[in-house]
């Protein structure tokens, strides 16, 4: 039989990181997106406003493409609560915030699951070189939180994101990931 103390506690860190989590993940995003669905499909990318030089279209599909990825790499790595699963679309910064995220939740006995809905990504830098892309994200994701298998907290969410990608040997990573209150 459970311990009730051990229960209540558990609801009460639960609502607390909830909570918390919507403030931290509204910098850090996670999802899982549906089988049928490529990442590209839910990510689209306008750069008509990039500064200071044009994105070429094999970049627009390859930051399509890596984004939505690393989107499904965070939605796994916070259900099984695995912060090496990260290595794969997120480096500096925004690894190490998302991997003390993942430290937190699972000291508390908790996982995120993400449902990603859509990206509407906005281009509005390019460096010149081609070494970084800044790209605006409004994210449409629905947060569960669970403790075990069972659902203590579900929200629906309209996200803003600031992400920093540079590309790498054959990929584009997550360098700076950040939550913004809107655009």
């Amino acid at each position: 039989m459970r311990n009730p103390s051990l229960h209540s506690k558990r609801a009460l860190i639960a609502v607390g990181i909830a909570l918390a989590l919507y403030f931290v993940l509204a910098s850090l995003p996670p999802w899982v997106l549906a089988a049928t669905a490529s990442p590209s499909n839910k990510v689209q990318l306008n750069v008509a406003n990039a500064q200071p030089r044009q994105v070429e279209d094999a970049t627009v599909q390859a930051i399509q493409r890596d984004y939505g990825k690393a989107w499904q790499t965070l939605a796994q790595a916070m259900s099984e609560n695995r912060a090496d699963l990260l290595n794969a679309s997120f480096t500096g910064i925004a690894r190490d915030k998302l991997a003390q995220a993942i430290a937190e939740q699972k000291q508390a006995g908790l996982s995120r699951k993400y449902v990603d809905k859509g990206h509407h990504l906005e281009a509005v830098f390019y460096s010149v070189e081609g070494s970084a892309m800044e790209v605006r994200d409004t994210a449409q994701v629905e947060i569960q939180l669970l403790d075990g298998d069972k659902v203590v907290h579900s929200e629906d969410a309209t996200m803003h994101y600031v992400a920093l990608m540079t590309p790498t040997e054959n990929a584009w990573k997550i360098r700076v990931f950040q939550a913004v209150q809107g655009f």
